[in-house]
């Protein structure tokens, strides 16, 4: 694939030493790195190896990738592997997306506690559509769910919501029968904004209490218990956004979706425009606007373009995507196969499409052959053989 004419890396390469050093002692050891991860990504730094063709014998050498999930680079082939095992899970149902936001005051106190907040934003809003859905008067059936967080708006400000994709009905809670919502319509999303926002204050409150949260700079006041209950006092009149929208076209439309969003970064390489000495361009979606108008140019200083970026590091081991009910781990192979003979169908015969190996070795570029890994060299070495053409880099690039 052609090298794309700017990268976050770039970026990062010609602003992040100065960015470093005016930044030193308020940035933390994940943020550097990332910032590290992505510069070296797909460089000798990191090594690599020459493949050379069967037929032609053209030869060209690839460096390895970083694997850093907040890589622009190297998320696709990640969410290839992810995908490949989503596919035997799915059901011939409609699937839903649901997606449930913080507000922005929680979203401000939420920066300087991501692990804690995020978790909760996990755990209220799972909850939320399982009690929902388990009601009765909605669809009283136990449904599964797969969870993304994404913390970032289309600007890279921050703006912390979950990406839920939930099949469209569920097992009824005696394990008898399947319960497939209306046509068109999934659950109401006015009680489902209720709910969220009582069980999310309620943890919010009891994580406080449990002295799990820290505030710092304005925030500093609110690690008074008085002045916290304040704080949230006007969220609870606060209408909380949770949105559904229309069902998908069939499963393979859901995993054209999952590939787009489960392993998506803060902005995509092919988002930037340009870069120079002291700014960054780029393009965001304005979702106020209606229509074309919507896409639009934003410059920013390359200082605030870095920070924005790095606000969007999670802290290490945290989950991102995550499944409940049905599709939580260790109940999910015997609820799927439940559900499937439930629903009258086979588990589907053939293999993933995205898991065999031969789909991720490119073909040779000249005639279409058969490259063959030749030499394997160590990070920060030079191959000892030479490509026969420019330096081929393979870069995936994901938005």
């Amino acid at each position: 694939m052609p090298r794309l004419s700017l990268e976050v890396a770039d970026i990062f390469r010609g602003h992040g030493p100065a960015w470093r050093q005016a930044n030193a002692g308020h940035v933390s050891l994940g943020q550097l790195k990332v910032m590290s991860a992505i510069e070296n990504c797909r460089t000798a730094a990191l090594g690599g190896h020459v493949a050379r063709c069967e037929n032609c014998a053209h030869s060209q050498i690839s460096y390895n990738s970083c694997r850093n999930r907040h890589c622009p680079k190297c998320q696709g082939a990640i969410a290839k592997e992810w995908l490949a095992a989503r596919e035997a899970d799915l059901l011939p149902v409609p699937y839903y997306h649901v997606v449930f936001t913080l507000p922005a005051a929680i979203a401000d106190i939420a920066y300087q506690n991501k692990a804690v907040i995020y978790d909760l934003l996990f755990k209220a809003s799972a909850e939320t559509l399982i009690a929902i859905a388990a009601d009765p008067k909605h669809l009283g059936a136990r449904v599964g769910i797969t969870s993304v967080l994404h913390t970032w708006g289309s600007a890279l400000t921050h703006h912390p919501h979950v990406h839920m994709i939930v099949p469209g009905g569920g097992i009824s809670r005696d394990g008898e029968r399947w319960v497939a919502c209306r046509p068109g319509f999934f659950l109401p999303v006015r009680v489902l904004s209720r709910l969220f926002r009582r069980l999310f204050l309620e943890k919010l409150i009891a994580a406080h209490r449990a002295g799990q949260l820290k505030f710092f700079g304005d925030h500093a006041a609110l690690a008074d218990a008085p002045a916290f209950a304040a704080y949230l006092a006007p969220l609870r009149r606060a209408e909380w956004v949770v949105y559904a929208k229309r069902p998908f076209g069939g499963p393979q439309a859901v995993l054209a979706y999952l590939s787009r969003y489960t392993h998506r970064v803060a902005i995509a390489n092919s988002r930037l425009i340009a870069c120079d000495r002291s700014r960054v361009t780029f393009r965001w979606k304005d979702y106020r606007a209606e229509g074309r108008d919507r896409q639009k140019l934003m410059t920013l200083a390359a200082a605030e373009f870095i920070r924005r970026f790095l606000i969007h590091v999670l802290p290490q081991g945290f989950h991102r995507i995550r499944h409940y009910g049905l599709l939580a781990s260790g109940t999910r192979a015997d609820n799927i196969a439940r559900a499937r003979e439930l629903l009258a169908v086979a588990k589907p015969e053939r293999q993933p499409t995205a898991v065999a190996a031969d789909q991720t070795k490119p073909n040779c570029p000249c005639c279409g052959g058969r490259m063959v890994i030749i030499e394997v060299f160590e990070r920060g070495t030079t191959p000892w053989h030479r490509p026969t053409g420019p330096t081929t880099v393979i870069r995936i690039d994901t938005s």
